[in-house]
Protein backbone atom coordinates (compact mmCIF):
# COMPACT_ATOMS: atom_id res chain seq x y z
CA UNK A 1 0.00 0.00 0.00
CA UNK A 2 1.63 3.49 -0.58
CA UNK A 3 1.45 6.08 1.51
CA UNK A 4 1.24 9.65 -0.35
CA UNK A 5 2.89 12.37 1.95
CA UNK A 6 1.46 14.99 0.13
CA UNK A 7 -1.94 15.88 -1.41
CA UNK A 8 -1.33 18.66 -3.91
CA UNK A 9 1.36 19.73 -5.86
CA UNK A 10 1.88 22.57 -3.29
CA UNK A 11 2.48 20.14 -0.42
CA UNK A 12 4.75 18.31 -2.70
CA UNK A 13 7.36 21.45 -3.39
CA UNK A 14 7.13 22.49 0.25
CA UNK A 15 8.50 18.52 1.19
CA UNK A 16 10.82 18.47 -1.11
CA UNK A 17 11.96 21.95 0.35
CA UNK A 18 12.13 20.70 4.07
CA UNK A 19 14.32 17.72 2.31
CA UNK A 20 16.43 20.33 1.12
CA UNK A 21 17.02 22.45 4.10
CA UNK A 22 17.94 19.38 6.03
CA UNK A 23 20.64 18.16 3.68
CA UNK A 24 22.13 21.77 3.62
CA UNK A 25 22.14 22.02 7.15
CA UNK A 26 23.91 18.48 7.52
CA UNK A 27 26.52 18.98 4.73
CA UNK A 28 27.15 22.48 6.20
CA UNK A 29 27.92 20.55 9.22
CA UNK A 30 29.97 17.90 7.77
CA UNK A 31 32.12 21.08 6.02
CA UNK A 32 32.37 22.82 8.99
CA UNK A 33 33.65 19.68 11.52
CA UNK A 34 36.02 19.22 7.93
CA UNK A 35 37.84 22.63 8.16
CA UNK A 36 37.97 22.54 11.77
CA UNK A 37 39.89 19.37 11.41
CA UNK A 38 41.97 20.76 8.43
CA UNK A 39 40.74 18.17 6.05
CA UNK A 40 39.94 20.70 3.66
CA UNK A 41 41.80 23.29 1.90
CA UNK A 42 40.31 26.76 3.28
CA UNK A 43 39.91 28.31 -0.66
CA UNK A 44 37.84 24.94 -1.47
CA UNK A 45 35.95 25.31 2.46
CA UNK A 46 35.43 28.92 1.78
CA UNK A 47 33.76 28.20 -1.89
CA UNK A 48 31.57 25.81 -0.57
CA UNK A 49 30.44 27.45 2.13
CA UNK A 50 29.22 30.87 0.29
CA UNK A 51 27.47 28.45 -1.75
CA UNK A 52 25.69 26.79 1.05
CA UNK A 53 24.95 29.99 2.90
CA UNK A 54 23.44 31.74 -0.32
CA UNK A 55 21.41 28.47 -0.72
CA UNK A 56 19.97 28.02 2.75
CA UNK A 57 19.33 31.85 2.43
CA UNK A 58 17.29 31.52 -0.54
CA UNK A 59 15.34 28.30 0.69
CA UNK A 60 15.02 29.77 4.12
CA UNK A 61 13.57 32.61 2.57
CA UNK A 62 11.34 30.87 0.55
CA UNK A 63 9.70 28.79 3.14
CA UNK A 64 9.55 31.47 6.35
CA UNK A 65 5.70 30.94 6.13
CA UNK A 66 6.07 27.28 6.94
CA UNK A 67 9.42 27.48 8.71
CA UNK A 68 9.51 30.85 10.87
CA UNK A 69 12.54 29.17 13.01
CA UNK A 70 15.18 27.35 12.12
CA UNK A 71 16.49 26.59 14.83
CA UNK A 72 13.26 24.98 15.83
CA UNK A 73 13.00 23.17 12.75
CA UNK A 74 16.51 21.46 13.85
CA UNK A 75 15.01 20.45 16.85
CA UNK A 76 11.53 19.07 15.49
CA UNK A 77 14.04 16.83 13.13
CA UNK A 78 16.95 16.00 15.48
CA UNK A 79 19.51 17.52 13.79
CA UNK A 80 22.50 18.00 16.25
CA UNK A 81 24.35 20.28 13.92
CA UNK A 82 25.79 23.18 16.17
CA UNK A 83 28.52 24.43 14.34
CA UNK A 84 26.02 24.52 10.86
CA UNK A 85 23.00 26.55 13.01
CA UNK A 86 26.67 29.13 14.20
CA UNK A 87 28.18 29.25 10.36
CA UNK A 88 24.22 29.68 8.46
CA UNK A 89 22.45 31.63 10.84
CA UNK A 90 24.20 33.34 13.67
CA UNK A 91 27.27 34.23 11.27
CA UNK A 92 26.45 33.74 7.92
CA UNK A 93 30.20 34.08 6.51
CA UNK A 94 32.62 31.50 5.82
CA UNK A 95 35.05 31.05 9.15
CA UNK A 96 37.59 32.25 6.62
CA UNK A 97 36.13 35.56 6.04
CA UNK A 98 35.86 35.99 9.92
CA UNK A 99 39.45 35.06 10.20
CA UNK A 100 40.44 37.78 7.34
CA UNK A 101 38.15 40.46 9.09
CA UNK A 102 39.68 39.67 12.66
CA UNK A 103 43.13 40.18 11.37
CA UNK A 104 42.70 43.15 9.18
CA UNK A 105 40.64 44.83 12.52
CA UNK A 106 43.69 43.84 14.63
CA UNK A 107 45.96 45.58 12.18
CA UNK A 108 43.99 48.67 12.08
CA UNK A 109 44.04 48.69 15.72
CA UNK A 110 47.93 48.45 15.80
CA UNK A 111 48.41 51.09 13.44
CA UNK A 112 46.12 53.68 14.99
CA UNK A 113 47.94 52.67 18.37
CA UNK A 114 50.97 53.22 16.39
CA UNK A 115 50.20 56.51 15.08
CA UNK A 116 49.34 57.96 18.43
CA UNK A 117 52.21 56.80 19.85
CA UNK A 118 54.38 58.74 16.91
CA UNK A 119 52.31 61.46 17.26
CA UNK A 120 53.07 62.07 21.28
CA UNK A 121 56.60 60.93 20.84
CA UNK A 122 57.05 64.40 18.22
CA UNK A 123 54.83 66.09 20.60
CA UNK A 124 57.23 65.72 23.32
CA UNK A 125 60.50 66.45 21.94
CA UNK A 126 59.16 69.42 20.23
CA UNK A 127 57.83 70.42 24.03
CA UNK A 128 61.24 69.42 25.50
CA UNK A 129 63.03 71.46 22.49
CA UNK A 130 61.13 74.48 23.02
CA UNK A 131 61.58 74.73 26.81
CA UNK A 132 65.02 74.50 26.84
CA UNK A 133 65.09 77.27 23.81
CA UNK A 134 62.96 79.41 26.70
CA UNK A 135 65.80 78.82 28.83
CA UNK A 136 63.47 77.06 31.38
CA UNK A 137 66.28 74.63 32.80
CA UNK A 138 65.91 73.90 36.53
CA UNK A 139 66.11 70.27 36.38
CA UNK A 140 62.46 70.21 37.92
CA UNK A 141 61.56 72.11 34.44
CA UNK A 142 63.65 69.47 32.11
CA UNK A 143 63.28 66.16 33.88
CA UNK A 144 59.75 65.97 33.96
CA UNK A 145 60.22 66.16 30.02
CA UNK A 146 62.70 64.04 29.20
CA UNK A 147 60.73 61.56 31.62
CA UNK A 148 58.01 61.99 28.91
CA UNK A 149 59.84 61.73 26.22
CA UNK A 150 61.55 58.20 27.45
CA UNK A 151 57.69 56.46 28.06
CA UNK A 152 56.77 57.86 24.71
CA UNK A 153 58.83 55.77 22.99
CA UNK A 154 58.45 52.60 25.33
CA UNK A 155 54.52 53.29 24.00
CA UNK A 156 55.55 52.32 20.14
CA UNK A 157 54.75 49.18 18.96
CA UNK A 158 56.55 46.55 16.33
CA UNK A 159 59.96 47.37 15.35
CA UNK A 160 59.42 51.41 14.65
CA UNK A 161 62.81 51.94 16.34
CA UNK A 162 66.24 49.84 16.24
CA UNK A 163 67.11 48.80 19.81
CA UNK A 164 69.57 51.22 19.92
CA UNK A 165 68.02 54.30 19.07
CA UNK A 166 70.31 57.34 19.68
CA UNK A 167 67.22 59.00 21.28
CA UNK A 168 66.97 56.46 23.18
CA UNK A 169 70.29 56.38 24.78
CA UNK A 170 70.64 60.34 24.91
CA UNK A 171 67.60 60.61 27.02
CA UNK A 172 68.35 57.90 29.27
CA UNK A 173 71.85 59.34 29.91
CA UNK A 174 70.51 63.34 30.58
CA UNK A 175 67.64 61.52 32.98
CA UNK A 176 70.85 59.66 34.71
CA UNK A 177 72.35 63.13 35.04
CA UNK A 178 69.92 65.14 36.14
CA UNK A 179 69.21 62.22 38.92
CA UNK A 180 72.10 63.31 40.29
CA UNK A 181 71.18 67.29 40.65
CA UNK A 182 68.85 68.87 43.08
CA UNK A 183 65.18 69.97 41.93
CA UNK A 184 66.31 73.55 42.04
CA UNK A 185 69.70 73.21 40.47
CA UNK A 186 70.05 74.72 36.70
CA UNK A 187 71.89 73.52 34.06
CA UNK A 188 74.76 75.40 32.88
CA UNK A 189 74.42 77.17 29.27
CA UNK A 190 77.31 74.50 28.33
CA UNK A 191 74.63 71.80 29.42
CA UNK A 192 71.45 73.95 28.06
CA UNK A 193 73.20 73.86 24.30
CA UNK A 194 74.58 70.24 24.36
CA UNK A 195 70.89 68.80 25.54
CA UNK A 196 69.14 70.59 23.14
CA UNK A 197 71.87 69.52 20.14
CA UNK A 198 70.93 66.19 21.66
CA UNK A 199 66.93 66.16 21.32
CA UNK A 200 67.69 67.97 17.87
CA UNK A 201 69.67 64.96 16.46
CA UNK A 202 67.38 62.25 17.96
CA UNK A 203 64.78 64.22 16.64
CA UNK A 204 65.62 64.18 13.28
CA UNK A 205 66.63 60.52 13.59
CA UNK A 206 63.67 59.60 15.00
CA UNK A 207 61.96 61.26 11.53
CA UNK A 208 64.10 59.66 9.67
CA UNK A 209 63.29 56.62 11.06
CA UNK A 210 59.53 56.56 10.64
CA UNK A 211 58.08 54.53 7.69
CA UNK A 212 57.85 56.46 4.02
CA UNK A 213 59.52 58.92 6.22
CA UNK A 214 59.96 62.11 3.09
CA UNK A 215 58.00 60.10 1.12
Amino acid sequence: MEVRLWHDKRERELLDSLADLFAIIKTTEKLEKAYIRDLVPSDSYESECLKLIAQFRTLSASIASSVPSIERFAEAYKLDCPHALNRLITSGVPATVEHRAASTAAASSAAATSASAIAQCVQNFITAMDTIKLNMIAVDQVHPLLSDLSASFHKLTGNLLPPDFEGKVKVREWLARLAKMGAADELTEQQARQLHFDLESSYNSFMAALPNAGS
